[in-house]
């Protein structure tokens, strides 16, 4: 127990051992609704991306995250006991199998998706600080006739964080 009367948090290898001891169908079960629930977050992210609800999207990233690391543990039980699943719960597993085949067809959609928005966004900001620097350019003559050159400094540019 720590200070606070909490159980300590289980460490990685832990919850990988407690899971690899749980009985084959629930294991099966709560891959595979684990796996549900990525296909899902990440078919919201798709969908918010390609309405161009960028900010929307954004904010499943945290909760995507977080299911693909639950999901990655569980598989890696399930790689682990994959013999043991295969004699006790052989339909459960060749289900959990067929759908974890379809994730990465699911996966590459949502990073071709995530990628076009990236483009698309970077190519706006780079459009848009091309129009701001050029709109603080003067478009007048000087007293020789000649374009008059600007001594005031103009936009050089938008930071864009390429962290997607």
């Amino acid at each position: 127990m720590t200070s606070s009367n909490k159980p300590a948090p289980d460490t990685a290898v832990e919850r990988i051992a407690k899971l690899r001891q749980m009985d084959a169908t629930d294991l099966c079960a709560i891959t595979k609704a684990s796996l549900t629930d990525l296909v899902e977050v990440m078919n919201e992210e798709t969908t918010l991306l390609r309405a161009g609800h960028f900010k929307q999207a954004s904010e499943l990233s945290a909760r995507k995250a977080e299911i693909a690391q639950a999901y990655v543990g569980l598989a890696r039980a399930v790689q682990h006991e994959s013999e043991r699943l295969d004699a006790q719960a052989p339909s459960a597993l060749k289900s959990l199998q067929s759908d974890h085949e379809k994730l990465a067809t699911q996966m590459a959609e949502n990073l071709r998706v995530l990628a076009t928005a990236r483009n698309v966004t970077e190519n706006l900001l780079n459009d848009v600080a091309t129009s701001v620097s050029s709109s603080r350019q003067p478009q007048t003559y000087g007293a020789s006739g000649q374009m008059s050159t600007s001594r005031t400094p103009t936009a050089n540019g938008i930071a864009v964080n390429r962290a997607l």
